[in-house]
């Protein structure tokens, strides 16, 4: 008997539709603002994640040289291959591009709780608009899928922050604004929950920060609670952190008007680590805690496309995970049941196949799940299958109850049961029970 691997699942039927419940939630949340389906490939060009994330990304992919001698790599992520598609056919595309997708990626990391070497993303991107509107949609998008799984403010929070205050606050501040390395100093933010204090005061000072200055740096951050604290931070960074904040503000603004304003937070210790990101960012949160990492995140990244070649075109996106929102869906109480469901099971007793074949080709037109004998089991043993798949309706089809011009209609949870005339089962429309008929 073989193993699986490490990192990698089997989704059994119940745990399956479950999945598949929460991906439709949130793919239909999508399709509401506009948001159309791309596919795209398991494999891509090695080269273009080096060029994105350095020559060290390699040890964290599935790379490899395939039989054309290409070295390639199964995905890690979409962004990149979103933006090269933008790229190759920018000029065709309507702006605003709106795209999602629900895919598998992989990456050869460490598992852990709520992290597996294949996972499953839904990405939602909008491309060719800077507008804080844009941003404010992404964040609805995202709210409305959640509470369309049923959680409520409650249990989730979007702690919403902005590179560009970051990035212009450790600038403002250093000794030597064109010695200090930014985006050094946003990873070290993006580490602060995660390490201990002297260890994250060390990577602001290792991005050019003395300590006392990355004390003051990170009092200023940490001091900010709502919009209003944000005078503070723009008075403290200058024109650029200025402009920053009115965006960080119009995009609450938008979000608020777009129904998503009750969900966010202002987080400036929030940063994301991956240095594509250049504006708005935004991570969500199990507000309870109980769910300690980051269950999802996005943001704006305008650079990416210019980088793969492209016309300047600004982006932002959110990519909710599945395997974490599983987890704040789990402890919220509102993961969908992960019992099978069936509305008919049509059991054929004796020489009444083509009858019984009848009846569920005629349930099936009217969109019901309905099951039947595949096996030649016998009464009980049908009976027993129709039980372990949850089995809402049981139709008999039998030689005695065709001979009388009847079906017998059984409701599986009461044991009930009654007859009804062959020619009105099953109807022109609806769901027919045994309480229809009693």
């Amino acid at each position: 008997m073989y193993d699986g691997l490490k990192g990698f699942r089997d989704f059994y039927p119940g745990e399956q539709s479950a999945r598949r419940e929460v991906t439709d939630a949130i793919e239909d949340a999508a399709a509401c603002y506009g948001f159309r389906e791309v596919a795209t490939p398991a494999l891509e060009r090695t080269q273009m994640y080096v060029d994105k994330s350095g020559e060290e990304i390699v040890d964290e992919l599935y790379a490899f040289e395939d039989k054309g001698g290409r070295e390639v790599a199964m995905t890690p992520e979409l962004t990149p291959t979103v933006a090269r598609m933008v790229v190759a056919k920018g000029q065709e595309l309507s702006k605003p591009i709106k795209w999602m997708s629900t895919r598998p990626f992989w990456r050869y990391e460490q598992v852990q709780q709520g992290r597996f070497r294949e996972f499953y993303q839904t990405n939602i991107d909008v491309f060719g608009s800077a507008a804080p509107e844009a941003d404010a949609e992404v964040l609805a998008v995202a709210a409305d899928a959640l509470v369309d799984l049923g959680l409520t403010g409650d249990d989730f929070e979007f702690r919403v922050s902005h590179r560009d205050i970051l990035g212009g606050l450790v600038r403002a501040l250093a000794a030597d604004p064109d010695a200090v390395d930014t985006a050094g100093a946003i990873r070290a933010v993006d580490k602060r929950a995660k390490v201990d204090e002297g260890e994250y005061l060390g990577l602001l000072s290792d991005a050019g920060l003395d300590r006392a200055t990355a004390r003051e740096f990170d009092d200023l951050i940490t001091g900010v609670e709502d919009v209003d604290d944000l005078d503070a931070v723009a008075d403290a960074g200058g024109d650029d952190v200025e402009d920053a904040v009115e965006n960080l503000r119009d995009v609450l603004a938008a979000a608020d008007d777009f129904g998503a304003g009750e969900f966010c937070d202002v987080s400036l210790t929030t940063a994301r680590g991956l240095d594509y990101y250049t504006g708005v960012v935004f991570e969500c949160f199990d507000s309870t805690g109980e769910v300690s990492r980051s269950v999802f995140g996005g943001g704006r990244y305008d650079d990416l496309i210019e980088s793969f070649g492209g016309q300047p075109t600004p982006a932002v996106g959110v990519a909710p995970g599945h395997a974490t929102l599983k987890l704040l869906c789990q402890r919220a109480g509102v993961w969908p049941d992960e019992e099978l469901e069936t509305d008919y099971y049509v059991l054929s007793v004796g020489d009444t196949r083509a009858k019984a074949a009848e009846v569920a080709r005629g349930l099936r037109d009217l969109g019901h799940v309905v099951e039947s004998d595949v096996s030649g089991r016998s009464f009980g043993a049908q009976l027993g299958y129709a039980d372990s798949i949850n089995a809402e309706t049981v139709v008999v089809v039998g030689e005695r109850d065709l001979a009388n011009g009847e079906l017998t209609i059984k409701d599986m949870a009461s044991g009930d049961e009654t007859t009804v005339p062959v020619e009105e089962f099953p109807p022109a429309s609806g769901r027919p029970t045994y309480e229809d008929y009693e």
